[in-house]
């Protein structure tokens, strides 16, 4: 098996996780415990376990890097995961997974900013329509749903994947210089050090004894599922494909969310959702696809 090809496995059993996480988390968040105290205890997690795995071969950053590691600690923990909980405690999952659609916008954005690479026209249209999808949604209003305040969750979501997009072209650069599980314990751990004092609270008031079995167990598939398996996935493939091609697996997401919403009844399909959708799709859709001059190359 060829090493861009575990790449793309990996990267689907992430999405995966990410796809189903969407409904289970919203069954735990914020009904048992609060967003700001189940991302403390995410990270808190993902600390132990990465850090069990770097101690056994460990590996010291540079003084030089301390800097990318702190903002990718920020962007890829800190902010990302709070926005996200926040968000999908006050929005829907069908709504929160289409918004997160645009990441792959959001990613060539944040490349063309960073590391200078050019957008066509094409790009710049396919922008366009993405945003305009993420802002169907925002303005979306649905008394029939569980989201409690859409609008105020859906800017949330949005800032959550803003985030993100900055964390997966800034760490890269870290993927090609360090160990997978070395990045990860030194994101995971000033991270853990930014969320506490947003998290602490709520986690102290999350009543263990009164909490039901199954939803213990979905504690334990947030944090050894979505946060410790899943960023461990996408950056085993990071190492090899670019950020642009991890993103553009966002692509399915919505649908393994909207499949297991459903079929929980924790959600329903509108007009508004399918209208944003096309928009999204089509616009990450012109961003990611290869111009056509390169793929007559590709074929001679």
């Amino acid at each position: 098996m060829s090493r861009n090809l575990k790449a793309h496995l990996a990267l689907l059993g992430a999405n995966l996780i990410y796809g189903a996480n969407y409904s289970l988390a919203k069954e735990v968040v914020p009904a048992y415990i609060g967003p700001s105290g189940m991302i403390l205890i995410r990270v808190c997690g993902a600390v132990a376990l990465f850090g069990l795995l770097w101690v056994l071969k460990p590996e010291w950053p540079k003084r030089e890097d301390t800097t990318r590691f702190l903002i990718c600690a920020a962007t890829g923990v800190a902010v990302n995961q709070l926005m996200f909980f926040e968000g999908l405690s006050l929005t829907t999952p069908i709504q929160a997974s289409i918004i997160l659609t645009a990441n792959p916008v959001l990613v060539l954005l944040a490349a063309a900013l960073i590391a200078r690479e050019a957008i066509t026209w094409r790009k710049t249209f396919g922008i366009a329509l993405g945003l305009l999808g993420a802002l169907v949604l925002l303005v979306q209003r649905d008394a029939t749903s569980e989201g409690t305040n859409i609008p105020l969750g859906n800017f949330f979501i949005l800032i959550n994947a803003l985030s993100y997009s900055l964390y997966l072209v800034l760490v890269r650069k870290l993927m090609a210089k360090y160990r997978v599980i070395t990045v990860m314990t030194w994101v995971f751990l000033p991270g853990l050090l930014m969320v506490a004092p947003f998290g602490i609270g709520q986690f102290n008031a999350v009543n263990w004894n009164g909490m039901p079995d199954h939803i213990l167990y979905l504690v334990g598939f947030i944090v050894i599922g979505t946060t410790f398996l899943a960023y461990l996935l996408n950056a085993y493939a990071l190492v090899s494909v670019s950020a642009s091609v991890v993103s553009a697996y966002v692509y399915s997401q919505p649908f393994i969310a909207s499949l297991i919403a459903l079929s929980m009844g924790k959600d329903s399909l509108h007009p508004s959702f399918i209208v944003a959708a096309f928009l999204v799709f089509s616009g990450v859709y012109l961003v990611s696809a290869a111009p056509l001059k390169s793929k007559e190359k590709s074929q001679t």
